[in-house]
């Protein structure tokens, strides 16, 4: 198998186990954004730079929770569960050693352990906080003081730390110890620019306002300690956010506020100290404060420690030396004094950061009885600097023995795999450091035992220290002498050589209290100063104050070591990609250098000195088959195949091993030249045939071509022949053509010729008719003219004659005439004026319409009567114009009379023709009223046309208005029948909530023979007319009160508990169903409604009735039974949801319920809502006659609504556990069905033509899958047969499949080798048959539970698809998988192998987008894990459980044998009309 594109998981994978195959393997995988990659057992840890918080989260702790180590990923927690694993199962202790310089991570990668341990080993908070609490939270505390940003680090750790985890003999965390090495103290007195000093400095600068006042503090800028460099904040982080989050900190790991205040108050007292300078004194070498700002900051010290001012610059300014003879006090000169300044700040912060661990330490307690632990080891990497000091060269002691633990280590691990496998080996030569550790701590010749004899002689210099290691070391091959200096020296270390400056070697060795500085702060009213500084024993002082730091760091290695030992180690070795500090960059040398120092190029070595090369059997022949076929002829075993192959090729010094093959150095790369060979006379072979068929392909074509061209050719010339025949046909025919045109023409010529004369003649003879009939037209026109004109002249003179006779009978009547006109002038003028009238009328009246629109009817009538007056006032105009009409044509007819009887000579008048003329003029007058009489009948039409439109429009509106109204009232019902709802469920929700201080379910039977007597004095309690139980017979009511309230209640309370505990006895057994209806739950419900428990304020049948179900419950692995509850109890909370109401509804909202049912409506909806839904319970009780609809819902009191709660928990409660019992069972198939097992993945091999041979092999593949199938079709038989509904079904099975679905994917995206092309064909077999058994089971009960797949049904669908490289990222993301998100698109690309036909994945290009797209999401918000979630929650309601349901007719359920023939439950027995 080539290395994949994405690079191994595990180095020692690599076929080519050298450095440049290393670089490139971890270069491929941290483009990858995969930091961690394995070397055996050792993890390489790569600082992304940038947060990745996908890898961390609370599902990715769930995955790796009991994982295989290298079943998943390369993971931080893999190690981690690793060592916890190996100490609960072999009670052994382990240790995780994490290494690395500063800026790889190393500090990040603890936390990250620490979480995991706390998650593996966590338990219930007690007391506020836990264990493993105050352990994750002691990491911010010991970083505030501890840490600080250095060149190549933001958040270096300034001291190594080891932290002891106990755990019990359960798993859990009982306990736990911090030790810390080697703080760095110079720090606190000097920094280099661009570093800061320690982070409390800062976040004190940046504590609330009163906290600064309290302790005199300012911007960080005015501190001599922190002014040294130019940084005081860093990218990103705020000072005063992490103050605040060390104080909480400081809470959970048990210090008190009063202690958190005293620390602090220290903290401030150091910056303080640091701005005390002096200057020289009045004496010689003396020296005092410079001034007024050293005075401040000297009163503010001595304030803040609580000490006296003037000892306090009498213990800096000032010497006590003790002779014999008397005590002698010695000023200092001002530089001596700083120095005092700066060793007294020193002192004072390295006991308050031993005081802060040993108070964690204290706090967090360690567990006695602890047999085991975990240590985590955080601790410096080797450092190489310019300038390397005495802290450099305990670092490089510290990392040469951890180096030599760690080569041992690895030795022994290969001897381990050597001796697993089986197989023969010999010694394994490693490079042993202990030359160097001798000349380091070697007594008495060691570079520390002369620094601790240099440090005792008080005229020792480091030039002497120098002098004394040249002459010891001189011929050292591990110690170098510089030739340009006389006091630096060089050590030949395992990662190289480092240059060590000796000039502070000795004041850094020497770790003394000054006795004045002691006895000052000893003396401090503050009980936290002076338990920093004890008082020395009596010996003590008197004896030397000097203490080696040297020896002391030796002697805590050595007890390090020591615990090392004794545990289990596993390594982590963390890796700074660039100093940049930015994400995306990769450095080869820097790299290479830091994998040289952590050793892990030497376990490459190592390796390499054995057998470098391992490969699992079905690996090799996968890869090297070929080179030996006949190995794999028939059934082989894998053993002996590898063996046929490696000796057929003559390889010498290999070994086969149990599980793998072992191959010595340069074997695999000969192995792989002679795969190449095969491969390459296989392509040989495949090009010669090619070309062979390519030839042949040729010539058959050119063949087919001659053969064609010939057919063309022939072609071409039998059809010149037919041409030839065809033209000389149809010369044949043209000219029978031309000679039949010739005939023809000359034929129509003469024809023509005969034609033309034949019109000629007939046309000369119509001439002469048309002119001889015109003559005779012309003749009769004139005599006609002639006629008329004599018919004219004569009507002339007589119509003049007529008109002389008009003029005289006119001239006699006129004055007559002219006297009734005028009359009717008269009568006009009237006319106008009653015009005016109607017109103010009119405009009144629209006037009136636009105003008083409410007012219609009325409006109406008004309008009815101005109409009827105006049209009687037209009526009597048009009878007046009538009349004078009639007298005009009178008038014509008397003047025509007396024309005709007048004589014919008449004189004419001029008075006459005056009369006419006024007549004319009355006439012209009269014409004039009736046009304004017309107009004024227009605008009256008008005026009713508009009214008439107003109605119509006020119509309209009004119909709109009575469309809104409906709605009002539609939306006003549907807000009633809401709240009364709604009202019903506060009222429930309200008794439920009651539970809390309700009483115990079994007091409910104090107060049930109260309740019971109550209601037999009122009556209400209905028993059948049955004679024992009747308590409205006169034998009842007819008693004293005194019998009713003794012997029959007494009797009453005994035959119910008789009845319950026939009921109960009853339901405990399996009374199977009727049909479909489960008899259990129909019983229960009859009874229960029969009894009128349901309305009972106290009863202890309800509870019976849980515990009776709690009970057949408890053996949760029988699914038949856990079916058939769950169908009785789906089937009685469906009962109760259509029966019961929450009787407290009136008492919660009164005024609802009284504006709802107030009206007709609202009572006939209350009416219609008390109906039962789907009950009939006119067949349970006998006594009551009609149907559903004359019943009303039962009023349910607290019990009631109680059980029913109960009731739905337990419904919930038995679906969990079924669908849980399904998962237990298909889980353990599950985890092989995602992975093909390996017997196919060497069948690939053999090729196709073997077929017939793996017939059973590949029955046999797909058989976990069957099992699957197997199992859910047994589970959906057990519902079937206890008729469970249908939709609790298809919900179970929607579960099941999307848990099918989450475990297949997240395996898939958490395991690369299951990413493979065959794999994928494996996995989309096995799916197949999971369609199948959807397809089996149809809809009603499998549902859209394939649809649940999609995650893994895309996924494999990716894997199996051909031509990846040509796939754009949108055809993937939108048509491949649609589902998948971009990380997991991702992490499938680069993942991705093709172990069948060798193809790529996806291209770079493709890479490149989906990285930047991550990029992107990771920018905007916190990006979402790639993982899936398994759903445990209950994905349906009681409403939806009722609607899904139908409806269930319980009137013929026959009762059990065991209370059929009790009379008690005569009630049960089915009845006819």
């Amino acid at each position: 198998m080539e290395a994949p594109a994405g690079g191994v998981d595990d180095m020692t994978k690599l076929s080519y186990l050298h450095e440049p195959g290393v670089l490139q393997n971890l270069k491929t995988r941290y483009e990858l954004n995969e930091i961690y990659t394995y070397t055996g057992n050792i993890l390489i840890a790569i600082n992304p730079f940038q947060r990745l918080p996908h890898l961390y989260d609370g599902h990715m702790m769930q995955q790796y929770k009991g994982a295989p180590f290298g079943e998943l990923s390369p993971h931080v927690f893999a190690v981690a569960d690793v060592a916890y694993r190996a100490m609960v199962n072999e009670a052994k202790s382990n240790s995780i050693l994490v290494s690395g310089e500063s800026g790889a991570g190393k500090t990040e990668t603890t936390k990250m352990l620490m979480k995991y341990l706390a998650f593996l080993g966590g338990r219930v908070a007690t007391e506020g906080r836990t264990v493993e609490q105050q352990v994750l939270e002691s990491n911010p505390v010991l970083e505030a003081f501890g840490n600080a940003k250095t060149v190549r680090n933001n958040n270096s750790s300034r001291f190594g730390k080891f932290v002891e985890i106990q755990f019990d003999k359960q798993g859990r965390i009982s306990g736990a110890a911090i030790r810390t090495y080697l703080l760095e103290r110079s720090r606190v007195c000097q920094i280099s620019n661009p570093e800061r000093n320690y982070h409390c400095f800062y976040l004190l600068c940046a504590a609330p306002q009163e906290e600064i006042e309290k302790y005199k503090l300012g911007s960080p800028k005015t501190f001599h300690y922190l002014n040294q460099s130019n940084c005081y904040e860093l990218v990103g982080i705020s000072d005063a956010h992490d103050y605040l989050a060390t104080r909480r900190a400081m809470d959970i790991v048990g210090i008190s506020e009063k202690e958190q205040e005293a620390i602090f108050r220290v903290v401030a007292a150091i910056l303080h100290i640091g701005n005390i300078d002096f200057t020289k004194g009045k004496e010689i070498d003396s020296s005092v404060p410079k001034d007024d700002k050293s005075k401040f900051h000297l009163k503010t010290t001595s304030e803040l420690l609580m000490c006296d001012l003037k000892a306090l610059e009498d213990a800096l300014c000032k010497r006590v030396m003790i002779t014999p003879e008397e005590v002698i006090k010695r000023s200092l000169d001002p530089q001596s004094a700083a120095v005092s300044r700066d060793g007294l700040a020193k002192t004072i912060y390295s006991r308050l950061f031993d005081w802060l661990v040993n108070k964690i330490n204290n706090s967090i307690g360690q567990d006695p009885n602890s047999k085991s632990l975990i240590g985590v080891l955080d601790i410096y990497g080797f450092e190489s600097f310019k300038t390397n000091s005495f802290e450099q060269f305990c670092i490089n002691f510290t990392n040469e023995k951890l180096q030599q633990h760690f080569n041992q280590h690895v030795f022994k691990m290969e001897q381990e795999e050597y001796t697993k496998e089986a197989i023969e080996w010999s010694y394994i030569e490693f490079v042993d450091n202990q030359d160097v550790l001798d000349l380091i701590e070697k007594k008495p010749g060691g570079i520390v035992a002369l620094l601790d004899e240099a440090c005792m002689f008080p005229k020792s210099t480091h030039e002497t220290f120098a002098n004394k290691l040249y002459q010891t070391f001189k011929n050292h091959k591990r110690f170098i002498k510089p030739k340009l200096s006389r006091t630096d020296f060089t050590i030949a270390h395992y990662a190289g050589e480092v240059l060590y400056q000796s000039d502070q070697f000795l004041d850094k060795n020497k770790d003394y209290v000054v006795p004045e500085h002691q006895d000052l702060l000893s003396a401090s009213k503050c009980p936290f100063v002076a338990g920093l500084f004890p008082p020395l024993p009596e010996e003590t002082s008197k004896s030397s104050k000097f203490s080696s730091i040297g020896s002391r760091f030796k002697l805590q290695l050595q007890q390090l070591m020591e615990t090392l030992n004794s545990t289990e180690p596993h390594y982590i070795r963390c890796v700074k990609p660039n100093n940049l500090l930015k994400p995306a960059i990769f450095e080869n040398v820097n790299i290479m250098q830091q994998l040289r120092c952590g050793g892990v190029l030497e376990a490459i070595r190592i390796s390499c000195a054995g057998y470098p090369t391992r490969k699992p059997f079905f690996e090799f022949i996968n890869r090297f088959g070929l080179l030996a076929p006949e190995a794999l002829e028939g059934n082989y075993e894998e053993k002996a195949a590898c063996k046929k192959i490696l000796e057929k090729k003559g390889l010498k010094g290999f070994q086969i091993g149990k599980t793998k093959v072992f191959l010595r150095a340069g074997q695999m790369a000969e192995l792989d030249a002679r795969r190449t060979e095969v491969l390459s006379s296989a392509a040989k072979a495949v090009q010669r045939r090619i070309r062979t068929h390519n030839a042949r392909k040729r010539f058959l074509a050119l063949r087919e071509a001659t053969i064609s061209l010939q057919a063309i050719c022939r072609g071409r010339l039998a059809c010149k022949l037919y041409d030839n025949i065809r033209r000389e046909a149809a010369a044949v025919k043209i000219q029978k053509h031309l000679r039949r045109y010739g005939a023809r023409k000359s034929y129509n010529n003469l024809h023509v010729s005969a034609l033309v004369i034949q019109t000629g003649l007939r046309a000369m003879s119509a001439r002469k008719e048309f002119r001889f009939r015109k003559q005779t037209k012309a003749a009769t026109m004139i005599q006609a003219q002639w006629r008329c004109h004599k018919a004219t002249s004569y009507y002339k003179r007589l119509k003049r004659g007529s008109i002389v006779a008009q003029t005289r009978w006119r001239g006699r009547t006129a004055k007559k005439e002219l006297r009734k006109l005028k009359m009717a002038a008269r009568e006009t003028g009237a006319l106008k004026e009653a015009k005016d009238k109607l017109e103010k009328k009119v405009e009144e009246l629209t006037y009136r319409v636009q105003l008083e629109k409410r007012l219609r009817t009325d409006l109406e009538e008004a309008k009815a009567q101005e109409v009827a007056k105006l049209q009687n006032s037209l009526e009597e105009m048009q009878k007046k114009i009538d009349e004078t009409n009639a007298l005009l044509i009178k008038e014509q007819e008397a003047a025509k009379k007396a024309i005709e009887e007048a004589p014919p000579v008449i004189k004419e008048t001029q008075v006459l023709v005056e009369d006419t003329k006024k007549v004319e003029s009355l006439t012209e007058e009269v014409e004039n009223l009736k046009a304004s009489l017309e107009s004024e009948k227009q605008r009256a039409e008008d005026a009713e046309r508009k009214n008439n439109e107003a109605q119509e429009s006020i119509e309209e509106k009004k119909k709109k208005l009575e469309d809104t109204e409906k709605k009002v009232h539609q939306l006003q019902e549907s807000l009633t029948r809401l709240e009364e709802k709604i009202t019903n469920l506060e009222s429930e929700n309200q008794v439920l909530r009651q539970q809390a201080v309700s009483m115990a379910p079994n007091k409910f039977l104090s107060g049930r023979s109260r309740s019971i007597l109550q209601r037999a004095e009122s009556g209400s309690i209905p028993v059948d007319g049955r004679p024992g139980l009747d308590l409205n017979s006169p034998s009842i009511n007819h008693r004293d009160p005194s019998e009713v309230e003794e012997k029959p209640q007494k009797s009453l309370n005994e035959k119910q508990q008789e009845n319950q505990e026939l009921l109960i006895r009853c339901i405990a057994q399996h009374l199977g169903f009727a049909g479909n209806r489960p008899i259990a739950a129909c019983i229960i419900y009859k009874c229960l409604l029969q009894w009128r428990s349901f309305e009972v304020e106290r009863t202890s049948v309800f509870d019976r009735i849980i515990q009776t179900i709690g009970h057949a419950i408890e053996t949760q692995d029988n699914n038949d039974i856990l079916a058939y509850w769950l169908s009785n109890a789906s089937t009685l909370l469906l009962l109760l949801q259509r029966t019961l109401k929450a009787s407290g509804a009136a008492g919660m909202a009164p005024q609802r319920r009284r504006s709802s049912s107030a009206t007709l409506f609202g009572r006939m909806t209350q009416s219609f809502r008390g109906t039962p839904q789907g009950v009939n319970l006119s067949l349970i009780n006998g006594g009551i006659s009609g149907g559903a609809d004359s019943l009303r819902q039962v009023e349910a009191k607290y019990p009631a609504l109680l059980f029913k709660q109960q009731l739905t928990a337990y419904v919930e409660k038995i679906y969990g556990m079924i669908r849980d019992n399904l998962k237990k069972e298909i889980s353990p198939l599950l985890g092989l069905c995602i992975q093909a097992p390996r017997t196919s993945r060497a069948s690939l091999v053999k090729g196709a033509s073997r077929s017939v041979a793996n017939t059973a092999a590949q029955q046999a593949l797909i058989a976990h899958w069957q099992g699957i199938v197997k199992s859910l079709g047994n589970f959906l038989n057990t519902l079937k047969a206890n008729h469970v509904p249908a939709y609790v079904v298809r919900k179970v099975f929607t579960q099941i499949f999307s848990f099918i679905n989450v475990q297949l994917f997240n395996s898939l995206l958490l395991r690369r080798e299951c990413c493979s092309f065959s794999n994928g064909e494996y996995v989309k077999a096995g799916l197949a048959e999971l369609e199948h058994w959807c397809y089996k089971a149809t809809d009603e009960y499998a549902g859209s539970a394939w649809d649940e797949l999609k995650h893994i049904r895309q996924a494999i669908g990716f894997l199996v698809i051909h031509q990846k490289p040509k796939k754009t990222l949108d055809e993937i993301s939108h048509d491949l998988c649609p589902v998948l998100s971009i990380q997991q698109l991702y992490r499938i690309s680069t993942m991705y192998w093709d172990d069948k036909y060798g193809t790529h994945s996806v291209s770079s290009d493709v890479i490149a987008n989906m990285r930047v797209l991550m990029t992107e999401d990771s920018n905007n918000a916190v990006s979402n894990s790639f993982l899936l979630d398994d759903d445990l929650s209950i994905p349906f309601s009681v409403d939806d459980l009722s609607k899904s349901m139908e409806q269930i007719d319980i009137s013929d359920i026959e009762p059990p044998p065991l209370i059929r023939e009790n009379s008690g439950f005569s009630f049960l027995l089915p009845r006819s009309e």
